[in-house]
């Protein structure tokens, strides 16, 4: 399932200059190009851990700059020019949007007014999106971008619901693909997920080690060198 894994560089002395909008927009459509894309569209959904791990991550803007990438990413994928967003904990926190025209800071004051952070269930979030999706009515397939700095407490529900993607259950129909972002190194459930033996293989997992260090193309390649052939994949056959 995790063909490759990608890594944070750890000879980065220093983090990475931050780029524009367009910057992002224009780096996310390189790397999109590079692993094959021919103009198939997505729908792009962004879901943060806001478990106590990862207060640092808010405060030194990381969590911010990660949403600003995604959306330079759904720039290139999707039409409307936004994300949804959804803060996740033992719950989830809350959802809202950001867009091209309201950005700057969003992640940060949306996360400052939740305050209490609590721990890490990853079920209740994906399947919030995964009905989020459904209801939007769109007939594109979904990009659900999922960051988080440690393994849940609710593995077997994770598992569980896996397999309803994949059209074993609830969420059968639903065409989504999961693309786990970690910041650090406590990932080794998201491994496990390579042997779960499900029938279409629609996860992959991005390291990063030291998130402030990685580069706007090591995060679009690797979130885009197995969504790309899947998305692919998934488009009529033309005659």
């Amino acid at each position: 399932m995790f063909k490759k894994l990608f890594t944070s560089s750890p000879s980065a002395a220093a983090a990475p200059v931050r780029s524009t909008m367009e910057g992002l927009t224009s780096k996310a459509a390189h790397s999109l190009r590079k692993f094959g894309l021919t103009g198939q569209r997505a729908a792009v959904y962004l879901v943060l851990d806001r478990s106590g791990s990862m207060r640092p991550y808010y405060s030194d803007g990381t969590v911010q700059y990660l949403a600003e990438r995604i959306l330079g990413l759904a720039r290139n994928l999707d039409d409307d020019g936004s994300v949804p967003v959804t803060f996740f904990s033992t719950d989830v926190d809350c959802e809202f949007t950001v867009s091209v025209d309201d950005y700057a800071g969003r992640i940060e004051d949306a996360h400052n007014r939740l305050g209490h952070m609590g721990r890490t269930y990853y079920a209740t979030a994906i399947r919030a999106v995964l009905e989020q999706h459904r209801q939007s009515g769109a007939t594109v397939p979904a990009l659900i971008v999922f960051q988080t700095d440690g393994n849940p407490d609710d593995r077997s529900e994770v598992i569980a619901l896996l397999h309803q993607i994949v059209g074993e259950g609830d969420f059968e129909g639903i065409e989504a693909f999961i693309a786990f972002v970690a910041f650090g190194k406590k990932v080794d459930f998201l491994r496990t997920l390579d042997v779960l033996g499900l029938q279409d293989d629609r996860v992959s997992l991005f390291q990063a080690d030291e998130p402030e260090h990685i580069t706007d193309e090591e995060l679009y390649d690797g979130i885009t060198h197995e969504f790309v052939p899947w998305l692919i994949a998934r488009q009529p056959v033309r005659h």
